[in-house]
């Protein structure tokens, strides 16, 4: 089996034809994952059969809006995903900004940006993922943003102004945040502004674990892969109770806490899917 992760922004009208259409491509296929459409485009994930991938790729460039679909692909061995669903956004990636992505900062392929790195060249990393992606594994000397959702961008810039004449490469999972992030970004005075063409994983694919440590969060049911298909790296956290190396985020099962936390299997069922012992005793006290 195999996951798929695919964007791409451009204009689409008849939501509600298209996703009937989706939905019923999907299903006929036996895929699982979320697919998220808006006007200003597509957003999915999607695991299933590699035959019937393959089908539903070859499906969606059909459509001449699609034809050019850059599918970023890695090995599972399993569905990701419990369900298939498809959803109509406002946007397809949710930001709140208002932009103009024809701004969006000049792509660089992983290949030159690791060139970059290998060089040693004055380039300023800023991570465009949420804080806990970040805490799992980054490229390494990357600024942190320290966000909790993509909508906080806004905020994360105007700390940034300080940068404004560096040379800026913004990196996200797969590239989505990144046309935001970066377009944003030069729409407020900064002037050499790259984004990392296919984000992390197409640099994993490609240059392998160089420059990056530890394992890079993803949105479905594995939690956290490693961007290089070929080698595992090692955790850079570690399990709240144990404190052994682990990188498998959960969420706390007391659902007036629901915080996300590392911890590693045994641990997990120690704290009954909770947080913290405080968590767990309350949980179990109202049980």
């Amino acid at each position: 089996m195999k996951n798929i992760l695919f964007y791409k922004y451009v204009q689409i009208e008849n939501l509600e034809e298209f996703k009937e259409k989706q939905l019923k491509l999907c299903k006929s296929l036996a895929l699982f994952g979320k697919i998220l459409i808006a006007n200003e485009g597509i957003n999915g994930n999607l695991s299933g059969d590699e035959v019937n991938l393959e089908k539903y790729m070859q499906e969606l460039r059909k459509d001449g809006r699609f034809s050019d679909m850059v599918f970023k692909t890695t090995k599972t061995n399993r569905h990701n995903f419990k369900r298939m669903f498809v959803k109509i956004r406002e946007e397809i990636v949710t930001s709140g900004l208002k932009l103009d992505l024809k701004h969006s900062g000049i792509y660089v392929e992983p290949k030159e940006l690791k060139k970059w790195l290998d060089n040693k060249e004055d380039v300023l990393l800023i991570d465009a993922r949420n804080d806990y992606e970040y805490k799992l594994g980054r490229f390494k000397g990357a600024i942190n943003p320290s966000i909790d959702t993509f909508r906080e961008w806004s905020k994360v810039v105007e700390e940034l102004k300080k940068f404004k004449n560096k040379k800026i490469v913004t990196y996200c999972t797969g590239g989505i945040r990144c046309e935001k992030a970066s377009a944003y970004l030069r729409e407020n005075g900064f002037g050499n502004v790259f984004q990392l063409h296919g984000g992390v994983l197409e640099y994993g694919k490609q240059c392998g674990n160089e420059y990056w440590e530890g394992k890079c969060f993803v949105f479905d049911d594995r939690g956290a892969i490693d961007i290089n298909p070929e080698e595992q790296a090692d955790p850079i956290t570690q399990c709240l109770l144990c404190r052994l190396p682990c990188a498998d985020y959960h969420n706390c099962a007391y659902v007036k806490c629901d915080q996300r936390f590392i911890a590693c299997d045994d641990c997990v069922v120690k704290l009954k899917e909770c947080c913290s012992k405080n968590c767990r005793n309350i949980l179990l006290r109202n049980a």
